[in-house]
């Protein structure tokens, strides 16, 4: 990064870097994590709008990321091309002034639509705790708008944003976004300011420098940022190391029909199309490949003849085109965490059980109580669920059944069982083993008249693991229990119903380190001085 310390034009560059290089210290690891463990929801805002269009993002993965880019998961595919409609670019300009002309949308509006799509897309696609130096490179145009639009909500997302921005436009509303800007101490670079090397310095790289309705050949100094980008993907493609590309509507440098004449030009990672693809999306050949524009009236619809897929829920965004291949022997990750050493561990595997399952709901993670429950029958076949622990103690680690279940069953044949917690959020798991018995009666009671009323129904409903012939007849059942209970008395607690605890004799913390070589700490038990005592050693990982 010495090269961007050297040539950045603003003091805020600096104090970006100075926040890039704090690393994060053992007491301050839950914060350091959180910020990675809820990324905004797959929502993506976009709009068409003035002799401009869509365009930007580009992004990388390396080896230090591996493969963390994902589907998005909250959105449909639509596979085939011949589902919706592609737009020319004369057909995109005449929608684009119905949108701004009768339909009443201002170049601000799209653009801040367009901005947040942006963002929210690459925070779905491409996490911030892997992908998280940001350079965005906007043109002079109302598509390098939409690029200062969406690096100020990738920071506020949690992104390391950068804006190359070198043909600025004079008009206030450009004026106000770069105070925005500015105000956040994100950084702006002249293009002859960024490294020559941009993939040692950044993740994802955004291209907001031109649209559909772009003419001619890039003139100084897009021309030259293009072909960097296009440098650096073809020489790192096979290393998997270059930042990845994702582009908005239209890939910089493309013809809005014919695509990428030359077959020289971007190939980005991701492809936003908006209202509806251009016709030269059907060469894209990327991963990834969207649809947002919800905000397209049935005026438009009609008066275009579009054929647009329906998106799911609330959702702004649609996966178009085939999901990607994944190369299943390719997704790795490369945790990074502080060191967990033998002189921090607690003497007591239950005490330090206890302080990672604190940190696990101080990050807010989603079921921090979730256990994997590994059982065997008496000749030995296993079989695993996740359940909820719903309690831990010195005796060990309580959760609640059906005393009739497939895991009753096996409990009863062979009543030793192993547990594991996984907090992602956190590079963390632990693995419990032991005996396990039936908690008293009394205990299961309490329980059981703790939990909501629906829920009490709802185990005596289920005859769990048995065949029933469809849902409807647990509904049905859970309604005539919930009318005859209307009266709000006590429910019983059906006997078949009741806790388990695990007494436990073997404890394993594991924690996700870089290259792999990760920490693993056991516990397991010793007599010393006719004392019982947990003996602790480091595993090879």
């Amino acid at each position: 990064m010495s090269s961007l310390i050297r040539k950045a034009k603003t003091k805020s560059m600096q104090s970006f870097l100075a926040q890039l290089l704090l690393l994060p210290s053992p007491t301050s690891f839950v914060d350091h994590h959180r910020r990675s463990l809820h990324n905004p929801p797959p929502i993506l805002l976009s709009g068409l709008y003035s002799r401009s269009g869509f365009r930007r993002w580009c992004s990388g993965s390396g080896e230090v990321r591996g493969m963390a880019s994902r589907p998005v998961s909250s959105v449909e595919s639509l596979e085939s091309s011949d589902s919706i409609t592609y737009l020319s670019q004369r057909e995109a300009a005449e929608i684009d002034e119905t949108l701004m002309g009768p339909l009443g949308f201002s170049v601000d509006q799209l653009m801040e639509l367009a901005g947040l799509s942006v963002a929210t897309a690459i925070a779905e696609v491409y996490r911030s705790s892997e992908y998280n130096r940001v350079l965005a490179i906007c043109g002079p145009g109302n598509n390098g708008g939409d690029g200062l639009v969406a690096a100020r909500h990738l920071y506020h997302f949690g992104y390391k944003p950068v804006v190359c921005y070198p043909k600025r436009t004079p008009k206030p509303l450009y004026d106000g976004l770069v105070t925005q800007l500015e105000s956040l101490s994100v950084p702006f670079l002249l293009a002859e300011d960024l490294p020559m090397d941009i993939s040692n310095d950044f993740d994802i790289l955004v291209d907001a420098m031109f649209g559909f309705s772009f003419h001619g050949t890039p003139r100084p100094p897009f021309d030259d940022l293009i072909q960097r980008l296009v440098s650096l993907q073809k020489r790192d493609r096979m290393r998997q190391e270059s930042p990845v590309v994702i582009s908005i509507d239209i890939p910089s440098g493309w013809h809005v029909e014919e695509g990428d004449i030359n077959g020289d030009g971007i190939k980005p990672n991701m492809l936003v199309s908006l209202t509806a693809p251009k016709l030269c999306a059907k060469r894209f050949c990327g991963p990834h490949h969207f649809l947002g524009g919800r905000f397209v009236p049935p005026s438009i619809v009609e008066k275009f003849n579009l054929k647009l897929p329906p998106y799911p829920s609330t959702s702004m965004c649609v996966r178009i085109g085939k999901p990607p291949q994944v190369d299943i022997s390719a997704l790795r990750e490369n945790y990074i965490s502080p060191e967990f050493h033998e002189d921090q561990v607690d003497a007591d595997p239950l005490a330090q059980f206890k302080k990672w399952f604190a940190d696990a709901v101080a990050a807010c993670l989603k079921e921090p109580n979730a256990m994997a429950l590994s059982t065997a029958d008496k000749s030995g076949k296993p079989s695993s669920r996740i359940v909820l622990l719903k309690g831990v103690d010195k005796d060990g680690f309580v959760w609640y059944t059906n005393y009739e279940s497939q895991k009753a069953r096996e409990i009863a044949e062979n009543p030793r069982a192993s547990l594991l917690f996984y907090w992602d959020g956190l590079n963390r798991q632990v693995r419990v083993e032991g005996l396990v018995e039936k908690v008293s009666e009394e205990e299961s009671e309490q329980y059981f008249h703790s939990r909501p009323r629906g829920s009490q129904i709802g185990a005596i409903v289920s005859k769990q693991s048995t065949v029933i012939p469809g849902r409807n007849i647990l509904h049905q059942e859970y309604k005539e229990l919930e009318a005859k209970f209307s009266d709000r008395s006590l429910i019983p607690k059906p006997k078949h119903w009741g806790g388990y605890r695990l007494k436990p004799e073997h404890f394993e913390f594991w924690q996700g380190q870089q290259s792999r070589l990760h920490d693993r700490i056991r516990y397991s038990p010793e007599v010393t001085d006719g004392k019982r005592v947990w003996k602790i050693d480091r595993l090879a990982p």
